[in-house]
């Protein structure tokens, strides 16, 4: 039986790792967004800025893309050649998929020194993923709109957790504890 226990150790401190990681990230983050007030239709200034980077790739695009207020909702409309082409709220910031990922790497630890330069540069591409996902959907949203189910309810989503799952395999198999080391004979 303690055989038993032992095997699972791990395992067991993997989840251990995760949920407390993942339940303090929650935390502050819906402390974060308590500033703001969804009845008032306020967006959170990193939903705000999310707008503003997605229209500023947009602009390579074609120089009309805008942004507005959403007055039915905290959320911000994204036009694209003078059409709404779609609406940005809290959930399309991607942070809740850099919880996600801090928490898995703090849960598949690895040195501390690796682990403050990965968890930046991972959310950094994640952000910068995220911005292009959106301009990109609001591109093929304008040309196949109705396309919208699969673009954004299936392809879009795929390649940000696509990108997840590589930096994670990037983690787990380079800089966690578990990574195989070259060692010399």
């Amino acid at each position: 039986m303690n055989a038993n226990r032992q095997a699972y150790r791990p395992f067991l401190f993997f989840l251990l790792r995760f949920g407390a990681a993942y339940l303090l990230l929650v935390f502050l983050y819906a402390t974060y967004l308590g500033q703001f007030d969804v009845k008032q239709k306020e967006v959170d200034s990193i939903t705000y800025e999310v707008a503003q980077q997605s229209k500023f790739v947009l602009h390579f695009f074609d120089a009309t893309a805008s942004i507005a207020p959403n007055p039915k909702e905290a959320g911000v409309k994204l036009f694209y050649r003078q059409r709404w082409i779609a609406r940005i709220i809290e959930g399309c910031n991607a942070v809740s998929v850099m919880i996600l990922f801090v928490s898995f790497v703090v849960a598949f630890r690895g040195k501390m020194k690796s682990m403050l330069w990965f968890i930046p540069l991972g959310i950094v591409i994640i952000h910068c993923a995220n911005i292009l996902r959106i301009a990109l959907l609001a591109v093929a949203l304008y040309h196949f709109p109705q396309a919208e189910h699969v673009l954004h309810g299936v392809l879009f989503p795929l390649a940000i957790y696509g990108i997840v799952f590589l930096l994670w395999m990037v983690w787990v198999n380079r800089f966690s504890i578990y990574a195989q080391r070259d060692e010399v004979k």
